[in-house]
């Protein structure tokens, strides 16, 4: 009754099922193995007195240890509640109402159309190839204002190398913005091409390769331009948005490298084991460069595969849209939540 036109007219972004406990989840793209023990001690000795007192507004110690781990300077790194806050401060931070829009693939992460959406940004959307990766050829001719790429994609799990990337980067004046999320399952960060590019912004999370998406923190990296851009943005919004407990807790885990990179190395390793497995099972199976496998089931579809296995307690995700009702995305899990999969999958199968 009360309601804006806005607020009648968005349509939001739908997260992945989050059901009780006895299910294995396999939907959201969470990291199966537990955070660092860093950032867990961290965790334990965070001096409740404290939260008294507001945070740090500029997460401060967490922009030095994130700015440390990426090779730039503290002054290029902007901190929001998860990437999603990061990117959704984009659009009116880069894009007009009046302008000429946002350009991404039609087949990304379904959060950008929903974040256009509600700031009023027009979009340009271009479809993906016959093999579902981004086409940034046709992405160079939109008559747009900037880009948001997904790197690796949503939901398809494909990657763009480095070299691509930047080739992409150098030949358009307009702003790139590059998801980052999943990258650190497939090495070819972009974050420090953002010292030589000004049109170039890189994104990232602490919620899949960190194993903290109950943390809720993100980041992104670029020239001071752009970063001053997202905190006048911000600013608008809500001045002290990553909490204090969060940034101790976040800097913790981003200095524990080799943690990092063994629960890294434990997905990937994970990842090649299950895509073959189905890929015996005479399923095709993107080329993953993420912590998920993108299924087609082109004889039952996707819907059906979703459903068979939710009732066996296996949560997968399933989007009901052109180009996407045959397929499945599959989270990577550990060992023994993929082989539950997988005998879920046999009998379903059969």
């Amino acid at each position: 009754m009360f309601l804006s036109r806005l607020a009648e007219s968005v349509e939001p972004y739908t997260a992945g099922e989050q059901i009780g406990e006895g299910y294995v989840k396999l939907n959201t793209n969470e990291n199966p193995y537990p955070p660092s023990p860093r950032a867990a001690k961290t965790l334990r000795e965070s001096d409740a007195s404290r939260l008294r007192l507001y945070p740090q507004p500029n997460a401060d110690g967490l922009r030095r240890a994130i700015a440390q781990a990426e090779g730039v300077d503290e002054e290029n790194v902007f901190c929001a509640n998860g990437s999603d806050e990061a990117l959704a401060l984009c659009f009116p931070a880069f894009f007009d109402e009046d302008g000429k829009g946002a350009c991404f693939a039609d087949v990304t992460y379904s959060f950008y159309p929903v974040f256009a959406s509600f700031f009023r940004i027009p979009t340009v959307v271009v479809p993906v190839k016959e093999d579902y990766s981004i086409d940034l050829a046709a992405m160079a001719k939109a008559d747009c204002g900037g880009y948001f790429i997904a790197n690796p994609n949503a939901p398809t799990s494909l990657g763009i190398g480095r070299a691509q990337i930047e080739a992409f980067v150098a030949s358009v004046d307009k702003l790139v913005i590059l998801d980052e999320a999943y990258m650190d399952f497939f090495g070819e960060s972009c974050a420090a091409l953002t010292k030589r590019y000004a049109n170039l912004l890189v994104v990232k999370t602490f919620s899949k390769s960190y194993s903290l998406a109950g943390m809720r923190c993100g980041y992104a990296i670029g020239q001071s331009g752009l970063i001053e851009g997202l905190r006048r943005m911000r600013d608008c919004f809500n001045s002290y948005p990553v909490d204090a407990v969060c940034q101790a807790v976040c800097a913790a885990a981003v200095s524990d490298r080799s943690y990092h990179d063994e629960t890294v190395r434990l997905v990937v390793s994970e990842r090649e084991r299950l895509k073959t497995a189905l890929r015996s099972r005479g399923l095709w199976v993107a080329d993953s460069a993420s912590n998920f496998l993108f299924v087609r089931f082109s004889e039952t579809g996707g819907k059906y595969i979703y459903e068979s296995l939710k009732a066996k307690k296996i949560l997968v995700r399933f989007w009901d849209k052109p180009k996407l009702s045959e397929f499945c995305r599959i989270t990577v899990g550990t060992p023994s939540q993929n082989e539950a999969l997988l005998e879920a999958l046999d009998t379903i199968l059969r």
